[in-house]
C-alpha cells in the first residue's frame, strides 16, 4: 500500500470504531434502537394530543342504521374484508377507478374500520348505488353469472337465512360505548327502526329517516315473507360511499 492510501483509509478506520460498539454489543443496539424508535414515536404521537379533533367533521355522515349495522357485522363474520378494502387512496389510478378519495370521516363510525390490505376484489368504498339491489342479490348467490373471472364465493345461503336481530339494541350500545352518537332513543328503537327500513310503506318509514337522513327503505332482498342476512347485506352495501355529498365538500374545501 503507497503511503498516498493512507490518509483515505483512517476516517473509514475512525468511523468503524465509532460504530463499533453497536455492532459488536446487541444490548447497547436494541437500547439504541428503542431510543431512536421513542423519539420518531413521539414526534409523529404528540401533536394529536394538542388537536381538538383528528378527524375533519363532514357533513353527511351518520351513524348507521340498525339493518346496516347488522349488515356490516355479516360482512365482518363472512371476512368480505379479506379480499376488499374500503379506503380509496389519493392516487389518479384509484380515483378513475373508484372514485372520490376516502376521506377520514367516512371511518369515523366503522368500529373497526374496513380499510383493508389487499384486493382480490374491488375496493367497495363507492359502491352504494352502483348496482341494483338485483345485481348485489344474484353476484351474492352465483359471482360467476356476473363476472365470469370472479373466484369469490357464492353466499347463497344469506337469503334463506331469517336476520335474528332480537338483540341488534345490544350491537348499538356496545358501538356507543366505542363513541358512536347513538342516543337512547335510537337505541330504543333499534329493533322497529330494523324492520321498518327493510319493509317498504311501514308506518314509522318517517321516524327512521329522521333519525338517519338518507336511509334506504325498501325490501332489499326481493322476499317480503323475511328480513334476510341478505336483507341486512345489500342495505350496508348500499350505503357504502353515499352519505357524503362530495362537490359540497369539494366546492367549501376550494373556499378554504
Amino acid at each position: 500500500m503507497s503511503s498516498l492510501d493512507a490518509p483515505k483509509q483512517a476516517p473509514r478506520q475512525s468511523l468503524w470504531s465509532k460504530h463499533k460498539i453497536f455492532e459488536t454489543n446487541s444490548i447497547i443496539l436494541v437500547i439504541g434502537v428503542l431510543i431512536v424508535i421513542s423519539i420518531g414515536g413521539l414526534i409523529e404521537i404528540a401533536p394529536l394530543f394538542y388537536l381538538r379533533n383528528t378527524i375533519e367533521k363532514v357533513e353527511g355522515m351518520r351513524p348507521y342504521t340498525p339493518l346496516e349495522l347488522a349488515g356490516r357485522a355479516i360482512y365482518v363474520r363472512e371476512g368480505c374484508y379479506n379480499c376488499h378494502s374500503q379506503m380509496i387512496r389519493p392516487l389518479r389510478d384509484e380515483i378513475e377507478r373508484y372514485g372520490h378519495y376516502s376521506l377520514a370521516a367516512e371511518s369515523m363510525y366503522d368500529k373497526p374500520f374496513q380499510w383493508g390490505s389487499k384486493r382480490t376484489g374491488p375496493d367497495l368504498a363507492r359502491v352504494g348505488g352502483k348496482y341494483s339491489d338485483e345485481w348485489q342479490l344474484a353476484h351474492l348467490n352465483r359471482p360467476r353469472d356476473l363476472v365470469p373471472q370472479s373466484i369469490m364465493p357464492g353466499y347463497p345461503f344469506l337469503a334463506k337465512t331469517e336476520l335474528n336481530y332480537n338483540d341488534i339494541a345490544n350491537h348499538l350500545r356496545a358501538n356507543r360505548a366505542s363513541g358512536v352518537p347513538y342516543t337512547d332513543e335510537m337505541i330504543e328503537d333499534a329493533k322497529r327502526d330494523l324492520e321498518a327500513q327493510a319493509t317498504p310503506d311501514h308506518p314509522r318509514a318517517a321516524e327512521l329517516e329522521k333519525r338517519y337522513p338518507k336511509a334506504q327503505i325498501r325490501d332489499f332482498d326481493g322476499d317480503a315473507q323475511k328480513i334476510s342476512e341478505a336483507d341486512a347485506l345489500i342495505a350496508y352495501l348500499q350505503v357504502l360511499g353515499t352519505l357524503v355529498d362530495f362537490k359540497l365538500y369539494d366546492d367549501k374545501a376550494n373556499i378554504r
